[in-house]
């Protein structure tokens, strides 16, 4: 699915289908700009301000919606975190790079359940096959890093975890930090029993990915 782009007298908004996980967020908190059960034209940032832009952008949690403002550069986020979503997906955001490729994104919605058509994105595929997993892990025991900022690169791996490399804070879904790292492996297969992480139950479960 192709980035749809909507040129504003400031900037340009941009929505990205193929990453959106139907949060919401945009419809409910500003249906006159994204307007809901409509058909054709259902975007509309000519009705509010380039701040208002940026603020739906920020309140995405899949980087499905993007606002640049022209000349503006995108402030990079000063902690980076992942967020557990409760029987959902991983909510990235940080300075994002997916693999060896720079993708200029600062949030994903990484599929954890195994079963989105859209890997390693969320696609909603949790909700279908009532997937249950809590967004609040027990706590690990972990120093404060010397940085909390900086690229954070996502390496999904071939038929198993998740491998993401960088500082990171990970929270649970209602915002306490349960562990920091540089480097994990986290579960996208849905089989681990010891979710979020991966403990090798791909393998077992045959657990296969294009990517």
């Amino acid at each position: 699915m192709s980035v749809e782009t909507f040129k504003t007298k400031q900037g340009a908004l941009y929505f990205d289908g193929g990453k959106c996980i139907h949060s919401r967020n945009c419809v409910l908190n500003r249906p006159d700009v994204f307007v809901p059960n409509v058909k054709g034209e259902w975007i509309h940032p000519e009705k509010a301000s380039s701040g208002e832009l940026q603020a739906i952008a920020d309140d995405c949690p899949s980087g499905a919606i993007r606002y640049e403002e022209t000349g503006q550069a995108q402030p990079k986020p000063l902690v980076n975190t992942l967020h557990i979503r409760e029987n959902g997906p991983y909510a990235l955001n940080a300075d994002l790079q997916l693999g060896e490729e720079s993708c200029a994104l600062q949030k994903m919605a990484l599929c954890r359940c195994g079963a989105s058509k859209n890997k390693p994105y969320c696609d909603g595929a949790h909700v279908d096959i009532g997937f249950v997993a809590t967004g609040e892990v027990a706590v690990v025991d972990s120093p404060d890093p010397e940085s909390q900022s900086g690229v954070v690169v996502v390496n999904p791996l071939k038929d198993g975890p998740v491998q993401i490399d960088g500082n990171l804070e990970i929270c649970t879904g209602t915002g306490h930090t349960v562990n920091r790292v540089q480097q994990v492996h986290l579960c996208r297969c849905g089989h681990s029993n010891n979710k979020p992480y991966c403990d090798g139950a791909h393998s077992k479960a045959g657990f296969t990915t294009e990517s």
